[in-house]
């Protein structure tokens, strides 16, 4: 049977439903019978017709993760053209290993740990000479398992020994790398009963002593006369230059007389620097060849950048300091361009599937604003023009809502849910906690209250993990029926069993709280409802472009008129008396205060406050004639809600808490916010914490108590003191912690990134411009010469794919 139309008629029977049930096991298992199938039709093939094959597979792979029905109709589709372009059928002459390069180990057949057939690049590392069993269990303890891996291990840096610094030109402070010779060592004993391992480095111009603290064991693998490659920081003790704790490496003499830029890898246990270097040499000279370039040549000449193959080599053993940057720049813009790519698609295929209009009742929205209290924001009033001209159009809106804490989004939502319900279209928010979807049900409910006598006014209900037996049953048929117009909830609208009549407009609270696969889960319940996103995580410019560059964005920059700004100390522990003394005081006026804590219980690893203890200490000794409440992630969900409302409601002085209640509800009469060891969280989160308190009309204030001196702590929280911006504080925490830490792995919906800085908002600006370009000239990716990129895109986001499996439990 030929291949191509087998599949070919799979695909037809595929787009009568899209519900990935075509072939046994979805299309995904399928990938591999294709190559299989397919492996000799084009056998000997190097070139366009293994592209073509492995371009097929990688699409087929990747469809049953699709989000919705319309994404896995544009792959069909895609796939469809795929094979009706497919290539000529001829036997191309294979790659003839040259005589000087030693040829690889043949081959082993197999899978990997995501199904892909493992040949060429994708094959185990133990086809390399030199790596058994063992020797590859150890490589994949540092994330290696197939040649691919090996070509993108990069180092962590590099040792320039064609340009070293003598000992007698050391300088206090800098980050240097010494080689020099060892004229004694050994270990020595303090006075506290520990131990030190001391070593005297000469290098002919001048000596110098490094320490290790206990590590006598490298008493047996630092020995006098071998020379050593010795990096770190330049200290100072006693009025001498010293280091303290280097990272060091025995140094092969001969090695160093080459004079060039050494690659220093990450290690792990039996894995030795010397064998990993070499096995990387052979690696990259003989493979890097090998990998073809998938970065067309139009992107490759307007971004000025390296070949694949000549960057894979620089990276590893760069021949000078320009090319390493050139290689670096290459292979970084190569992710931001996928990652951009792949954005692009996202946006495009929302945008290209067709919207129900809400043309509602806009005299009715005008109205509800007229009733509010307030006035809103020129932000604001920027924002709900924007979200209204989306769930005008129709487009389905995919449109993120960004503002501080207490800036007013949930008005601008509610506005738009007006417009939502009045054009006949039923509305969910989901919320993150039972606490906040409770909270967020009260304020709906009261602002929907304006509803003009005579219109049947919305109904708003609940839908909780709380809400069970018949009155979950109730919700349940008011939602499938449509006599419910507005559901507020948590994960409960997620659920199998939920169903809308007609859904047409997703909102989410505190976004950044859900899984990718969870949000996408609630959208999925109406026919391409609009959606909005809503965070009060103030986001960087660079974020923006990135993780959430398939939305369109609003920013509230503007705090409502009243709000008063949070008074922010930073203090020392020997201050906390204070700190105590002025929380006493603000209750003796009648306000409340929250002591965050950053453990649960006390660590014997972690030198921290920790809630548990902290509240008993609190209660004991301190307010013992106050009423304190213990909240921590580790209650039960109906004890967490019982300490909050009681604290809400006025029954609690002072609440002892770790970082749940960083999204929480409105505490109008709290005024008091004091963080213990708040150098251990970000500063985001710190700022999270500040906009808990000024809620109300009372002055309020954040005391910062840290548990470092370091200048590192203290510069980030005088950052925290000095702005109440938030954008700022978000832009400065990206840059010291990194994307990981400031938005949690699991919900940022992002492919690793190796080498890419989430932060160089030049190199973002350059590789989308250059990917937008791109994408104008052929969005779908189907002209013959974008093969190979189409392939890497599919496994550039597969792996992302493969990462958030088992996501929603």
């Amino acid at each position: 049977t030929d291949p191509i139309q087998k599949l070919t008629n799979i695909l037809t029977l595929e787009a009568e439903k899209y519900e990935d049930r075509a072939v046994f096991g979805g299309l995904a298992r399928y990938a591999d019978t294709w190559l299989r199938e397919t492996a000799s039709l084009y056998a000997g093939d190097t070139g366009a017709g293994e592209a073509w094959r492995q371009d097929v597979a990688g699409r087929l792979r990747v469809y049953s993760r699709l989000p919705d029905r319309a994404a896995r109709r544009k792959a069909v589709m895609a796939l469809l053209e795929l094979l009706r372009q497919a290539p000529a059928v001829e036997q191309a002459r294979p790659d003839v290993t040259p005589i000087s390069t030693p040829a690889p180990a043949p081959v082993t057949s197999g899978e990997d740990e995501r199904g892909r057939a493992r040949t060429g690049l994708d094959s185990p590392v133990t086809v390399l000479r030199g790596v058994g069993k063992r020797q590859a269990q150890r490589l994949a303890k540092l994330g290696v398992h197939t040649i691919r891996d090996m070509l993108y291990f990069f180092p962590r840096r590099y040792d320039d020994y064609s340009c070293l610094k003598p000992i007698n030109r050391l300088q206090y402070g800098e980050e240097v790398t010494i080689v020099a010779r060892v004229w004694d060592a050994g270990v020595r004993r303090t006075r506290g009963g520990g131990e030190l391992f001391k070593a005297i480095l000469s290098d002919g111009s001048g000596s110098i002593e490094a320490t290790w603290f206990n590590q006598s064991y490298l008493a047996d693998r630092i020995r006098a006369g071998q020379h050593l490659a010795v990096s770190g920081k330049v200290d100072e003790y006693l009025g001498r230059l010293c280091f303290n704790s280097p990272e060091w490496e025995p140094l092969d003499v001969e090695r160093l007389n080459t004079g060039r830029i050494v690659p220093v890898y990450p290690l792990t246990a039996g894995v030795r620097a010397r064998w990993l270097r070499q096995l990387m040499k052979r690696t990259v000279d003989y493979w890097a060849r090998r990998v073809p370039d998938h970065l067309p040549e139009s992107v490759r000449r307007e971004a000025d950048l390296l070949g694949l193959e000549e960057a894979l080599l620089q990276i590893h053993f760069p021949d000078s300091q320009e090319l390493l940057e050139r290689a670096r720049y290459r292979l970084a813009f190569d992710e931001l361009f996928l990652l951009q790519v792949g954005m692009l698609q996202q946006r495009h295929a929302w945008r290209s599937e067709p919207g129900r209009p809400l043309r509602g009742d806009r005299g009715l929205m005008n109205r509800f604003l007229r009733h509010l209290p307030f006035q809103l924001t020129g932000a604001q009033k920027r924002a709900l023009r924007q979200i209204t001209a989306d769930i005008r159009s129709s487009h389905p809106m995919n449109r993120l809502l960004q503002g501080d804490v207490g800036s007013g989004k949930t008005v601008v939502a509610a506005a738009a849910m007006v417009l939502a319900i009045s054009a006949g279209a039923q509305v969910a928010l989901m919320a993150p906690t039972a606490i906040l979807a409770e909270q967020h049900y009260r304020t709906l409910t009261h602002l929907l209250a304006f509803w003009p006598v005579g219109r049947n006014p919305p109904q708003v209900r609940l839908l909780t993990g709380r809400v069970t037996g018949a009155e979950r049953e109730e919700v349940y048929a008011g939602m499938a029926d449509g006599s419910i117009h507005l559901v507020v909830g948590t994960h409960a609208l997620i659920q199998e069993g939920v169903r809308f009549h007609d859904l047409g407009l997703v909102i989410i609270d505190e976004q950044h709280r859900f899984g990718v696969r969870q949000r996408a889960a609630l959208r999925q319940k109406g026919y391409n409802p609009h959606l909005l996103v809503m965070t009060a995580t103030p986001i960087p410019r660079s974020l923006e472009l990135t993780i959430w560059g398939h939305l369109d964005v609003s920013v509230i920059d503007e705090m409502p008129p009243g709000r008063q700004p949070v008074v922010t100390r930073v203090l020392l522990p020997v201050e906390r008396e204070r700190a105590y003394g002025f929380v006493r005081a603000q209750v003796e006026k009648g306000r409340q205060a929250y002591v965050i804590c950053p453990l649960v219980e006390e660590s014997d690893k972690v030198e921290a406050k920790a809630a548990v203890e902290e509240y008993q200490r609190l209660q004991k000794y301190v307010f013992p004639d106050l009423r304190l409440g213990l909240l921590h992630g580790r209650m039960r969900g109906e004890e967490k809600e019982e300490t909050m409302g009681r604290f809400a409601q006025g029954a609690l002085d002072i609440l002892v808490s770790t970082a749940v209640v960083e999204v929480g509800i409105d505490v109008p009469n709290a005024t008091v916010m004091l963080i213990e060891g708040a150098e251990r969280f970000g500063l985001s989160q710190l700022h999270q914490f500040r906009g808990r308190v000024g809620r109300g009309e009372h002055a309020s204030y954040c005391l910062l108590v840290s548990g470092s001196s370091s200048r590192e702590a203290q510069e980030r929280l005088q950052a925290v003191e000095a702005t109440q911006d938030g954008f700022a504080l978000a832009q400065k925490d990206l840059e010291m912690r990194g994307p990981g830490d400031f938005l949690g792995t699991r919900q940022s919906g992002l492919p690793l990134l190796h080498l890419a800085d989430i932060t160089d908002l030049k190199m973002i600006e350059a590789a989308r411009e250059a990917a937008r370009r791109f994408f104008e000239r052929d969005p779908e990716l189907t002209h013959p010469d974008h093969r190979l990129l189409a392939r890497r895109l599919a496994e550039f986001w597969e792996e992302r794919d493969f990462l958030q499996e088992g996501e929603i439990s």
